[in-house]
């Protein structure tokens, strides 16, 4: 009867209708798949994934798709901001930036006129682990993608006219999302403050102090120590020939050297937590207090990761959350109430932030939010709220995969981060298989007695006050 209705004569029902219809039936299978006895309504095929390995190192994933004439490219660098130099925060992300500056071949309009002027589009990120450079681009242009993408992995324009202006860019993108942000540097320091010998501790965005003490030396060792065939990952999804991109990629990729020496990796290993911390800031920008609670957490290719990931969104996605629901409608405790399961490559991080409402004190909000999390470590969470959850972060992920772009994402993070290829493929499963019961059983293990470090975010005008309405709340 849904198939009828799919195919219908007479007519097309809207396209973002049919997309949802789509990704419910999918859902559905995904869910009818652990139970034999009823049939599934629409199997979800399996993606196709292709492997080779250049002489010089360079992994290559490729997707087959000719669904539409385009097709996505991404090189995923295994270098973030983890790997930047001591004392040289920002380095990676400098990179993100300095890649698109050009090189003897390259001018540094070159990406914007082989993407954004026929049709397409290009871009980068740098993450604690990874920094990425994506486009997307009509399957005609793929080969000239290749070539500059080639280009720029083999040299880059680093001279100190980039350099420098690269620098003030990423100085000035600094000023915007942190130093003018209320909050911004209180998101930093939930980090800095949390990891205690890990690198994830660095801002990836970077430090301006510690940027401009860099020097241009420096910056040509980062790019020869990371920037390399050998740790880097091609992945290629759309409408492309098999035979031309096997062509193309020993044509241009096959030519960048491989150097001698050796990746450096980082060792560290972040010491479990001994005891309790609690660390007060403040801030002339913060218009109100806020706070954030963290714990320790596994890497992201631990068996609790599919768990980890749907109690983010059960605690704090959207407004029928129960973070949301508790402190912020029922309570009126906070502004904002939010939980976030960071799991990176090495180890994550559990963070709850809290934004006190106004008129509301920190010690109130605390209580709240402790007696919420003691509740759920309690009781767990409902059947109904799981599976929200579930279908609102599988939609998720589903709609994501229509595009090849967010396939070559998928596929590169199941590479690079789960060093699992074949994640792609059976990621949606295990979210599916899920229990309430491994739900309240993960949040225990990382969650009930725990050692975690507060760390309080005052106006600076109520910071020599805060430790008088502690007491003040006490004595209430």
């Amino acid at each position: 009867m849904i198939t009828d209705l799919l195919t219908k004569r007479g007519g097309l029902m809207p396209a973002n209708f049919r997309r949802a219809l789509l990704i419910a039936l999918a859902l559905v299978s995904i869910a009818s798949a652990r139970k034999p006895s009823i049939a599934p309504q629409i199997k979800i095929s399996p993606i196709i994934v292709q492997h080779t390995t250049l002489p010089n190192g360079l992994q290559i994933y490729t997707v087959e798709d000719h669904a539409s004439p385009t097709v996505a490219v991404q090189v995923w660098y295994h270098v973030g901001s983890k790997d930047d130099p001591n004392q040289r925060s920002g380095f990676a992300h400098l990179f993100e930036h300095m890649m698109f500056k050009g090189n003897e071949h390259l001018t540094p309009d070159t990406f914007e006129k082989l993407t954004e002027n026929i049709g397409g589009e290009n871009n980068a990120y740098t993450a604690p682990d990874v920094t990425v450079y994506h486009e997307v681009v009509p399957s005609n242009y793929l080969e000239p993608i290749l070539w500059a993408e080639a280009e720029r992995m083999s040299s880059l324009a680093i001279n100190d006219e980039n350099f420098k202006s690269e620098r003030d860019v990423v100085k000035e993108e600094y000023r915007q999302r942190i130093a003018a942000n209320p909050y911004g540097e209180f998101s930093l320091a939930t980090d800095q403050k949390s990891f205690a010998a890990h690198p994830y501790k660095r801002p990836t965005i970077g430090n301006i102090a510690e940027l401009d003490a860099s020097q241009l030396p420096e910056v040509k060792a980062f790019h020869s120590t990371f920037y390399r065939p050998d740790n880097a990952t091609l992945i290629v999804v759309g409408d492309f020939k098999p035979s031309d991109l096997e062509k193309w990629t020993k044509k241009y990729f096959g030519a960048v050297a491989r150097p001698t020496t050796k990746i450096p990796r980082v060792t560290v290993t972040e010491p479990a937590r001994k005891e309790d911390r609690h660390e007060v800031l403040s801030s002339a920008k913060a218009p109100l207090p806020a706070f954030a609670l963290t714990y320790l957490a596994p890497s992201v290719r631990s068996a609790d990761e599919p768990a980890l990931e749907l109690v983010d969104e059960i605690l704090s996605g959207g407004q029928s959350s129960r973070l949301y629901q508790s402190l912020v409608y029922a309570e009126q405790v906070a502004q904002h109430a939010s939980f976030d399961a960071d799991l990176r490559e090495d180890l994550g991080l559990l963070t709850f932030r809290v934004i006190v409402a106004s008129g509301k004190t920190l010690p109130q909000a605390e209580k709240s939010l402790n007696e919420q999390i003691e509740k759920v470590l309690k009781n767990g969470v409902t059947e109904a709220e799981l599976d929200k959850a579930k279908n609102r972060f599988l939609t998720g992920k589903l709609m994501e995969r229509e595009t090849n772009d967010g396939k070559a994402n998928a596929l590169g993070e199941a590479v690079v981060m789960y060093h699992d290829p074949d994640h792609i493929n059976t990621d949606l499963a295990k979210y599916q298989a899920v229990t309430a019961t491994q739900v309240k059983d993960v949040l225990n293990k990382y969650l009930n007695g725990k050692k975690r470090v507060l760390i309080e975010y005052l106006p600076a005008e109520k910071k020599d006050g805060a430790n008088a309405e502690e007491d003040e709340e006490k004595e209430e």
